[in-house]
């Protein structure tokens, strides 16, 4: 039969329909691919004027005319890039953290952090730490779990007299927040640890020198945190970025490289590339992962901007190609993976060095300690012979360089000022993030709840023989690595016997990080509805010990106790 050449009438159901082009799918904000108009508010502030260049209006305009005069756009964004955070108003209760408006929030004080990268301090840093900290900041300074110095209280008019002291002795806030590349993570024994085959501190100090404050890197998608140690003795699994020592069969001492770390509300571990980097090359292949995070990271979305998304969605595989034909220009070696400690490292006590001196660690509470504190370190530290301390990733310090016959003496006296050289598990094992008291984001309070948690459980479980980390965090963004912590305790609000509601915590349970041989790195146990109040915190955490000192086996670890124990145990 032949087909009918009349055209189809128009409306016709049964005409063809034209072919529709492809959908073009949704960019992601890559520059790389051509995305590179502002898709959100914090990429038009950028795009609108470098954050670095805040610091001249710091120092010209607010300063003098006091904080009423400040851009709100600078205020709430470009400030960062200084180390800068408005703090939260007081009297503002946790149930009132996500409606009000920011301006609502913020009192007109702001937090500083000071960089403290690869967080050493000479004794004339920690002396200039501590005036400051007396002088501007009502006393001020907590430890943080990123191994920096953190203010509160501070006033912008006297910003640019604080940045000049810092920076007299060479010290900055210079990106210490922001989407940048944050604080160097390393190891608080790099350079005298006997165990330490190359000390990294060269490379360290170089990513610094080329490329903080660089405006290169001063508008990535999100924050950028790296971490570099020849030890197993930071959370690398957690960084975006993390290097870490391995003797490799044919070249030498060198760094394996982990890629895609980040926690938050989505956390993901770290991955390995599977390369091997000499000391001198950890630079450039620095720049390099950086590079594609800045070039090929998701800017659309805030809450996907972090590499950990961009390190998914390609694979590793993918991204050391990209890494190395694109960035690098050579190809990268293959290598081994690190060997773990048998246990994990923390530093705390007294320790030899290489040099036949000693070190201690010692443990304020939860990373709380003042001006007045950290002054009256610095006199015992110079007292002991020693002119260099180091804070850790866990909130805690060291002093280095001490004689061997001269640490029971300061161990004594470290005591006298409330650092603890040998503290109970309690003690060492417990972080807090900085709470409802400083941060806007926060619902609970966190600082004085861990103080309380450790008071009590020294009280009744002094005599503990296990080590049980605990991590508090004032909200689910993770700033003292919940996820990742034998008890891991999220704060929100939660129901009270009275049917009010109340500050509270949800709890992870079994978290971790591959820190030593045989402990596999995970998010741990969310068990449904597992929540607790502030108020009944410290009688759960006991009741959870004891349970897992009755049920345990021989060398069993908490975590692994958790994995298999009943669930009403664990409630």
């Amino acid at each position: 039969m032949a087909v009918s050449s009349i055209p189809a009438r128009a409306g016709d159901p049964t005409a063809p329909r034209p072919a529709r082009a492809p959908r073009r799918p949704r960019g992601e904000g890559q520059w790389a691919l051509g995305h590179r108009e502002p898709l959100n508010p914090n990429e038009r502030i950028k795009k609108d004027d470098d954050p670095l260049n805040v610091r001249a209006r710091i120092e010209n305009i607010y300063a003098h005319r006091g904080f009423a005069s400040i851009d709100p756009q600078d205020l709430r964004g470009r400030f960062r890039w200084w180390g800068l955070y408005t703090q939260r108003k007081a009297g503002i209760d946790g149930g009132r953290t996500a409606v009000l408006e920011p301006h609502e929030l913020e009192d007109e004080f702001f937090m500083l952090r000071v960089r403290v990268d690869g967080g050493e301090l000479s004794l004339a840093q920690l002396r200039v730490v501590a005036d400051i900290s007396r002088e501007f900041a009502r006393d001020t300074a907590d430890i943080t779990d990123r191994q920096n110095i953190q203010y509160h209280w501070i006033r912008v008019e006297d910003v640019p007299e604080i940045w000049r002291r810092l920076e007299s002795v060479g010290l900055q806030t210079t990106e210490a927040c922001g989407d940048c590349p944050r604080v160097v993570l390393g190891s608080p024994v790099a350079g005298v640890a006997r165990d330490e085959l190359v000390d990294p501190t060269p490379a360290v100090d170089e990513i610094v020198r080329r490329y903080v404050g660089d405006k290169e890197f001063s508008n990535l998608p999100r924050k950028f945190k790296t971490s570099i140690s020849w030890l197993v003795d930071t959370p690398y699994e957690a960084n975006d970025i993390a290097f870490l020592g391995v003797d490799h069969p044919d070249h030498g001492p060198g760094f394996d490289v982990w890629v895609g770390g980040g926690l938050s509300t989505n956390p993901m571990l770290a991955q390995r590339l599977g390369v091997w980097v000499p000391l001198a090359e950890v630079p450039d292949v620095w720049a390099g992962v950086v590079g594609i995070f800045r070039d090929y990271g998701y800017r659309r979305l805030r809450n996907r901007a972090r590499l950990k998304f961009l390190v998914a969605d390609w694979g590793v595989a993918k991204f050391r190609e990209v890494l190395e034909k694109e960035y690098l220009g050579r190809a990268l070696l293959d290598g081994p993976a690190p060997e773990l400690p048998e246990k994990p490292v923390d530093h705390i006590g007294v320790h030899p060095q290489r040099d036949g001196r000693h070190y201690v660690g010692a443990a304020p509470v939860v990373g709380r300690v003042s001006g007045g504190q950290l002054a009256r370190l610095a006199d015992v530290v110079e007292a002991h012979g020693s002119g260099r301390v180091r804070l850790t990733p866990y909130q805690k310090l060291l002093v280095l360089d001490v004689a061997p016959e001269r640490t029971d003496s300061l161990v004594r006296q470290l005591r006298e000022i409330g650092l603890e050289a040998q503290p109970s598990a309690w003690r060492r094992g417990t972080m807090a993030c900085t709470g409802i008291e400083y941060c806007k984001l926060a619902i609970v309070e966190t600082k004085a709840r861990g103080e309380e948690l450790v008071a009590r459980l020294e009280e009744r479980l002094r005599d503990f023989d296990a080590d049980i980390s605990i991590h508090l965090n004032g909200c689910p963004n993770a700033c003292a690595r919940t996820q990742v912590a034998d008890i891991g305790l999220k704060g929100q609000l939660v129901v009270g016997p009275d049917g009010r509601q109340v500050e509270g915590f949800q709890v992870h349970l079994g978290g971790g990080l591959g820190m030593a041989e045989g402990r596999t790195a995970g998010f741990g146990r969310k068990l449904r509805g597992l929540k607790t109040t502030a108020a009944e915190l410290p009688e759960y955490v006991e009741r959870l010990a004891r349970r897992y000192l009755a049920g345990r086996e021989a060398g069993e670890t908490f975590a692994n106790w958790v994995i298999r124990a009943d669930e009403e145990e664990l409630r």
